[in-house]
């Protein structure tokens, strides 16, 4: 761990050892004894403990407030106990132990390999080698992302006779998909990295990036059977812009633009999430087209059948064991460390500074993801699955609730509803990265637009768009005849937005879809679908990455407007006084 870090970490709970308790009394005339000095095991643990509670305290302030919110919902409101309480319990603790875990590894692990190759890159290789070494990066932490997890595991829940394609994409083509993810954050980051040393606009790559996203999504819409997929397809946007792929690519890219001499822009960092939620979704879109000229619907059923007939009714140790979960971590990091070693020793023919610390950082990044996985598949899905399962009892009639329907409907209803806005709106606002962006935002418009001023307007719009992800669930219209209007409005928006504000409104989803907040939803979503005898669970994200961006673009307007109305009257004012 770096020192700062530490000072940091433990200014407000600190733990003091003398010098004097450490080293022997000396006595009169006597030489000082040479090596180093021992302390107990005990005297270790209260220096470490401070630093080490304070990380892991970051993420119990994001995982315990939801935890206790759905199961509080869940008893009170639904009237339904909380099953499996020991397990899910123990899933919370490992999530909060492996982010945690996994959250110092990547700090001090895997961002100094971001750093030290930004900086290096572009002195030692052509640029078109640098792309490609950016583009393959995006793949690499694609797989590296801990929410990605959550799509392979949500796949054994979709209905292979409503949703064929869907089924297929989550359950035999899971490794096509995360590629095509990763080739779409690829492409983003390479745009990105070009954006940063040429300086150019975000507003045209926008534009440019969503036409074929909405006019692909258009023809999907039209395609009865390829309809189920937008769900997934627009939610692989929110999924990708986690805390592994946005630092690490940033970094990089930054890197690069710093060593061009173009990094001393107040924009310098901006547009990389943005790129990286839209182009994924493009990938999504592609493959599943693709995938309906090459097997029909029929097929996959008929498939599907076969395969569930031929399944033993012996669970398997990979189902009765966390394995699986441990051998998907190891898998998800172990080939982006060797990828970016390979970058580091052969492309750039440098050493590692302070290895044994990266060795520590790509350890803890590793065993973090392991747990992290567990915690997901027994603990935050599954809390998220059992109370999106139950939560339809507030306005109709589930077999698995005996008060149900607790509620008149409409009243039913509207509780379903305000729970979801609360609960975007509070997750939101636990979101570390969000008041990171305030800060950045407040200093780039110069206190015009104020750090609560854009937290409250990002916490609002992703809590609008969960309401409508649920009412979408629960009222059963297409996801289409919301998303591609609402995009078609914040691309008016856009136009008449500076670019100050674009860049941040844009960026601004990227902070709402956390490792604990994607799988809580993604789990939550599935589980209503299912209650509801939805065709998909999916399209919560999409809706509650959007509209945040609405909201941050009608609140710049707003304050552009102030600008323009008052500036007049200073400059009366100016005149008057001369």
């Amino acid at each position: 761990m770096r020192y700062s870090d530490y000072l940091n970490a433990v200014s407000f709970r600190h733990k003091t050892i003398s010098y004097n308790s450490l080293a022997p009394k000396l006595e009169p005339g006597s030489e000082a004894p040479v090596g180093n000095i021992q302390i107990s095991m005990r005297q270790s643990w209260a220096l470490v403990w401070p630093y080490c509670s304070s990380r892991i305290m970051e993420q119990v302030k994001s995982v315990v407030p939801l935890a206790v919110y759905l199961v509080l919902f869940q008893i009170l409101v639904l009237k339904h106990p909380l099953e499996s309480a020991v397990m899910l319990g123990g899933g919370l603790v490992a999530v909060i132990v492996g982010l945690a875990v996994f959250m110092e590894g990547l700090s001090t692990g895997l961002m100094p390999f971001g750093t030290i190759i930004g900086d290096s890159l572009p002195k030692k290789a052509s640029m078109p080698v640098v792309l490609l070494i950016i583009g393959m990066l995006g793949v690499g932490v694609t797989f590296a992302e801990p929410a990605i997890g959550a799509l392979q595991a949500f796949g054994g829940s979709i209905d292979v006779n409503s949703a064929p394609y869907l089924y297929e994409l989550l359950n035999n083509w899971t490794l096509p998909l995360v590629l095509m993810v990763g080739a779409g954050v690829g492409l983003a980051a390479i745009l990105g990295t070009v954006r940063f040393v040429r300086g150019w606009s975000l507003k045209p790559m926008i534009y440019c990036a969503l036409t074929p996203v909405l006019l692909l999504t258009g023809y999907a819409w039209l395609d009865p059977n390829l309809r189920s997929i937008l769900g997934l397809a627009w939610d692989c946007g929110a999924v990708t812009t986690g805390p592994v792929t946005v630092p690490l690519v940033l970094s990089l890219g930054i890197g690069i633009a710093n060593a061009a001499g173009k990094g001393e822009s107040s924009l310098s960092g901006f547009g990389v999430v943005t790129l990286a939620s839209l182009f994924p979704i493009l990938a999504v879109l592609i493959l599943a087209i693709f995938l309906s000229f090459t097997i029909s619907p029929e097929a996959i059923i008929e498939a599907a059948s076969v395969a569930k007939t031929a399944v033993s009714a012996d669970p398997t140790v990979w189902e009765r064991t966390p394995m699986l979960e441990i051998i998907t971590g190891v898998r998800a990091i172990l080939p982006l460390v060797l990828f970016l070693m390979f970058v580091l020793f052969v492309v750039l023919r440098s050493k590692l500074p302070n290895r044994m610390v990266t060795i520590y950082g790509l350890t803890l990044s590793i065993v973090g993801m392991c747990i992290f996985n567990v915690g997901l598949t027994y603990g935050l899905g599954a809390i998220g699955s059992q109370t999106g399962s139950v939560l339809p009892a507030a306005f109709m009639e589930l077999p698995v609730s005996q008060f149900s329907p607790i509620y008149p409907e409409l009243v039913g209803l509207a509780i379903v509803i305000g729970f979801a806005f609360v609960l975007g709106f509070g997750s939101t606002l636990a979101e570390p990265a969000l008041n990171a962006l305030g800060v950045t935002v407040q200093n780039l418009t110069n206190g015009a637009f104020k750090k609560s001023m854009l937290m409250y307007s990002v916490a609002s719009g992703v809590a609008v768009g969960i309401a409508l992800g649920i009412a979408k669930l629960v009222l059963g219209f297409d996801l289409a005849t919301v998303l591609i209007p609402l995009y078609l409005l914040s691309i008016i928006l856009t136009i008449f937005s500076t670019e100050e504000f674009v860049n941040v409104a844009w960026d601004s989803a990227g902070v709402t879809t956390g490792p604990v907040t994607v799988p809580l939803v993604l789990a939550m979503g599935l589980g209503l679908g299912s209650a509801v005898s939805a065709v998909e669970g999916f399209g919560i994200l999409s809706l509650a990455s959007i509209c945040p961006i609405l909201a941050v673009l009608a609140m710049g307007l707003a304050i552009q407007y102030k600008n323009r109305v008052n500036q007049p009257d200073k400059t009366k004012t100016l005149e008057a006084t001369l």
